[in-house]
C-alpha cells in the first residue's frame, strides 16, 4: 500500500471518491439552485446554508481535480488545487458551526435582531480567517504535494515541510477539532430549550386524543437537530483518525478501507446537506416533485404535438394517408 511515506491511491478508491465528489456538486447545487428560484425560502437561515453550500460545492470541485490528477509534484497545478481545497474545507467549518451559532440565538436567546446581525461577522470570520490562512501558507510555500498522507490524491501541506504538523492545524485541523467540540454542545442547547418549552406550552393545552398536525414536522426538526452534529462528526472522523495516526507514526492511517472512508467523508458534506435540508425538508421536496411532474407533463405535450401531424385521423386509413403524404411532396417539388 505504502511507497515509502507515500500513500498509494488505488483506481478503486479514485473512482468511489470521485462518485462522492459528485454527489456533493449536485447537492450544493440543487441548495444554491432552490434557494435561487423560490424567493419565499430565502430565510436567514437558509442563506447561510447557501454559503456553506458554496464552501462545500468550491470542495468537490477541487477534491475531484485532486483525486482525478493524484499530484506526485509540486507544480503549479497541485498547489493551485491545495490552495482551493483548504480555503473551501476551512471555510465549510466556519459556516457549519457559523449556522449552530445563529440558531442558537434566534432560538435559545430569542433575539432574532441579534441573531441577523451576527451575519456580518459570519462573513469576515468564515472568508475571511480562510483566506488569510491560506495566502499565507502559499506565500510561504507550505502548500503542495503531500503524498496523500492524510489525503486522497489532493494537494494539501507540502511533505516537505518541517513544520508541517503545525500547518495541518492551522489550515484544518484544529477548526475541526473545534467543530466536533461546538456543534454537539449547540445543538445539545437547543434541542433541551425546544423540549422546555413544549413542555411548558403542553400544560395549557387541552388533551386531545389525536396527535396534533404539527407533530411530525416538529420531530422531523427535532431530528435534525440531532443528525447535524452527528452527521458532521460521522464524515470527518476519518480525517482526524488519520492525521492522528500520523501524529504516531502509525502506517495504518494508508489502510485502502481509512483511506477510503476518508476520501468519501472529506467529500461528502454537500450531499448530506442536501439531503437533510432539502430532500428531507417536505415544502421544498413537494415543490421539486411538482417542477419534475411540470417538466415531465410539458415534454409529453411537446412530443404529442409533434406527432400530431403524422397520425392518421378517424376513420383515415394507411393508403389515403399516403396519398395525401404523395400529394403535399408534388407541390412542394412545383
Amino acid at each position: 500500500m505504502a511507497d515509502g511515506n507515500r500513500t498509494v491511491v488505488y483506481l478503486s478508491e479514485q473512482v468511489i471518491v470521485l462518485c462522492s465528489c459528485a454527489l456533493s456538486f449536485l447537492g450544493s447545487s440543487l441548495i444554491i439552485i432552490t434557494y435561487i428560484i423560490w424567493s419565499d425560502l430565502r430565510t436567514t437561515p437558509r442563506r447561510l446554508l447557501v454559503y456553506l453550500s458554496v464552501s462545500d460545492w468550491l470542495s468537490a470541485v477541487s477534491y475531484a481535480v485532486g483525486v482525478w490528477s493524484v499530484f506526485h509534484t509540486d507544480s503549479l497545478e497541485c498547489v493551485a488545487q491545495g490552495a482551493i481545497s483548504t480555503f473551501a474545507n476551512t471555510s465549510s467549518f466556519f459556516w457549519t458551526v457559523a449556522i449552530a451559532v445563529y440558531l442558537y440565538v434566534f432560538i435559545v436567546r430569542s433575539s432574532q435582531r441579534v441573531a441577523d446581525s451576527l451575519v456580518l461577522f459570519f462573513h469576515l470570520v468564515s472568508w475571511g480567517v480562510p483566506l488569510a490562512i491560506t495566502v499565507t501558507a502559499v506565500c510561504m510555500k507550505k502548500i503542495g504535494y503531500d503524498a496523500s498522507e492524510v489525503s486522497v490524491g489532493w494537494c494539501w501541506v507540502r511533505i516537505g515541510a518541517p513544520d508541517r504538523v503545525l500547518w495541518m492545524l492551522l489550515t484544518g485541523k484544529i477548526w475541526e477539532f473545534l467543530a466536533y467540540l461546538t456543534l454537539p454542545v449547540l445543538y445539545i442547547l437547543i434541542k433541551r430549550h425546544i423540549h422546555i418549552a413544549h413542555a411548558a406550552l403542553s400544560e395549557y393545552r387541552p388533551i386531545l386524543a389525536n396527535r396534533p398536525p404539527s407533530h411530525s414536522f416538529s420531530s422531523m426538526a427535532d431530528m435534525k437537530l440531532t443528525l447535524i452534529p452527528i452527521i458532521f462528526i460521522v464524515l470527518r472522523i476519518w480525517s482526524t483518525v488519520r492525521f492522528i495516526l500520523l501524529l504516531a507514526g502509525s502506517s495504518a492511517r494508508q489502510h485502502p478501507v481509512l483511506v477510503t472512508l476518508h476520501g468519501i467523508g472529506n467529500t461528502s458534506q454537500g450531499a448530506a446537506n442536501c439531503i437533510m435540508f432539502v430532500l428531507l425538508t417536505q415544502p421544498i421536496r413537494t415543490r421539486l416533485c411538482a417542477a419534475l411532474c411540470c417538466c415531465s407533463k410539458r415534454h409529453a405535450d411537446e412530443q404529442h404535438s409533434h406527432d400530431a401531424p403524422n397520425r392518421l385521423l378517424p376513420g383515415q386509413d394507411t393508403s389515403t394517408q399516403r396519398e395525401a403524404d404523395s400529394t403535399s411532396q408534388v407541390g412542394a417539388d412545383r
